[in-house]
C-alpha cells in the first residue's frame, strides 16, 4: 500500500508541474506540427502531373472492343486521364505535335494504335503502360471467346448477362502504406518523449532533497525498497500518460496513422519508458546535480539526433557508419519497431525491442537499488 501511495504522489506532482506539461506535451506536439508540415514534400511519393489529355478516334465500327474500351476509359478517368472524342476535320497526330493532347489513340479492326508526345514523355509512358495492360487483357478474353465460351462471361466491364463462372481472376498487389511527414514524426516524437522520461526520473531523489523532505522519508515507517519501488512506478505511470496523450493528439488532431496493432505499439513504448526511468535513476545516483543534468542532456539529445527524431531515417536502407551509430539509440530501435508494426503489420518486431529495453532496464534498476542501499538516506 505504501508503494501505491508513493507512486500516486509522484503522478500528482508530475501532472501539476508546468515543466512537465510544456516539455513533455506542448513541445513534442509543436514539433510534430512544424516538422510534419515543413517536410511534407520530402515524404511525397512523387509529383502531380495534372490531367493527361488523350484524343480518341474509334474506327472499329462497334463491337466488343468499343464496349471494353469505353469501360477502360471510365476507370482511367478516375486516375486523372481525360479522354476526348475525335471530331471530323481533326488530325490526331498534328494535335499531339501542337501539344494540345498528350496522346492520340485510334481504335481499328486491326487493334489499337497509339501516337505519343515527345514533349510529355512521362504522360505518354503512363498512357502506354495502361493501354498495354488493357490490350493484353483484351487479347486473353478474345481468345477465350473464340474458343466457344459465352461472350457475356468475358466482358471485362461486367456488362451483359453475368454467369457464376469466372475465367479470369485479377489480383491487385497494393504496395505497403508508407508514412507521410506527420505520420513519421508522430512515431519519432512519441519515442523521443518516452526517452525523455529519464529527465523526470533523474530528479526523483534530488527533488526530495531540494524540498527538504528527504529526512521525513527516512524517518517514516517505510522501507527504502518501498520508497524506491513507489517512485519508479509513479514515474513510469506519469511518463506513460504523456506518451498516450501524444498518441491521442497526433491520431485525432493531426490524423497520423497508428495502424491496427495499438497494443503492440503501446507495449514497445511502455518498455522504452521503463528503460528511460531506469536510465534517469542510474544517472542520478552516479552524478551530482550539475553533472547529472549534463549527462542526461547529452544522452537524450544524441539519441534523438541519431535516432531520426529530427530528420527522417529509412528503416530498411543501409546507412553505413551512421546506421551503426543510430542502432545504439533507443529512439531508433523503437522507431524501427513501431514502423514495422504500424505499416507492415510485423508484430513480431516488438519482441526484440521489448527484450532489449527490459534487459537494460533491469540491469540499471539493480545497479540503482544497490547504490541506494549503500547511500545514507535515499
Amino acid at each position: 500500500m505504501n508503494i501505491l501511495n508513493i507512486a500516486f504522489k509522484e503522478i500528482k506532482h508530475d501532472i501539476r508541474d508546468r515543466w512537465t506539461l510544456i516539455f513533455m506535451l506542448a513541445f513534442p506536439i509543436v514539433l510534430i506540427l512544424i516538422l510534419g508540415v515543413s517536410l511534407s514534400n520530402d515524404f511525397s511519393g512523387g509529383s502531380g502531373l495534372g490531367d493527361i489529355r488523350v484524343l480518341v478516334r474509334d474506327k472499329s465500327g462497334g463491337g466488343t472492343l468499343e464496349q471494353s474500351f469505353e469501360a477502360f476509359m471510365k476507370e482511367a478517368e478516375k486516375s486523372g486521364i481525360r479522354f476526348e472524342a475525335w471530331s471530323e476535320g481533326m488530325n490526331g497526330r498534328e494535335e499531339v505535335e501542337q501539344d494540345r493532347y498528350d496522346d492520340y489513340v485510334e481504335l481499328g479492326s486491326g487493334g489499337i494504335s497509339l501516337y505519343g508526345s515527345s514533349r510529355n514523355t512521362i504522360e505518354s509512358t503512363i498512357v502506354q503502360g495502361m493501354l498495354t495492360a488493357f490490350a493484353d487483357k483484351y487479347k486473353t478474353v478474345s481468345a477465350l471467346a473464340h474458343a466457344g465460351q459465352d461472350i457475356a462471361v468475358m466482358q471485362m466491364t461486367g456488362t451483359g448477362e453475368q454467369l457464376e463462372q469466372n475465367y479470369i481472376k485479377e489480383t491487385s498487389i497494393v504496395p505497403d502504406r508508407q508514412p507521410g511527414a506527420v505520420d513519421y514524426y508522430a512515431l519519432a516524437m512519441t519515442c523521443m518523449v518516452a526517452l525523455w522520461g529519464s529527465w523526470s526520473a533523474s530528479r526523483l531523489i534530488a527533488f526530495e532533497t531540494k524540498r527538504g523532505t528527504v529526512k521525513r522519508l527516512i524517518a517514516a515507517p517505510v522501507s527504502k525498497g518501498a520508497i524506491f519501488a513507489g517512485k519508479v512506478l509513479g514515474s513510469i505511470c506519469s511518463n506513460m500518460i504523456c506518451v498516450c496523450l501524444i498518441i491521442v493528439v497526433s491520431k485525432f488532431v493531426f490524423k497520423a496513422y497508428w495502424g491496427d496493432h495499438m497494443l503492440y505499439v503501446l507495449g514497445v513504448l511502455l518498455t522504452e519508458v521503463i528503460l528511460a526511468v531506469s536510465l534517469g535513476l542510474t544517472v542520478s545516483y552516479l552524478f551530482k546535480d550539475t553533472a547529472r543534468k549534463s549527462v542526461i542532456m547529452i544522452i537524450t539529445q544524441l539519441a534523438a539526433l541519431f535516432g531520426g527524431a529530427y530528420f527522417p531515417m529509412s528503416v530498411d536502407e543501409d546507412l553505413g557508419a551512421i546506421g551503426w551509430i543510430a542502432g545504439l539509440s533507443p529512439i531508433r530501435w523503437g522507431n524501427v519497431a513501431l514502423t514495422k508494426i504500424v505499416y507492415g503489420g510485423e508484430t513480431a518486431a516488438m519482441w526484440p525491442v521489448v527484450g532489449l529495453n527490459i534487459g537494460l532496464a533491469i540491469l540499471m534498476l539493480l545497479g540503482s537499488a544497490a547504490l541506494m542501499r549503500r547511500k545514507e538516506g535515499v
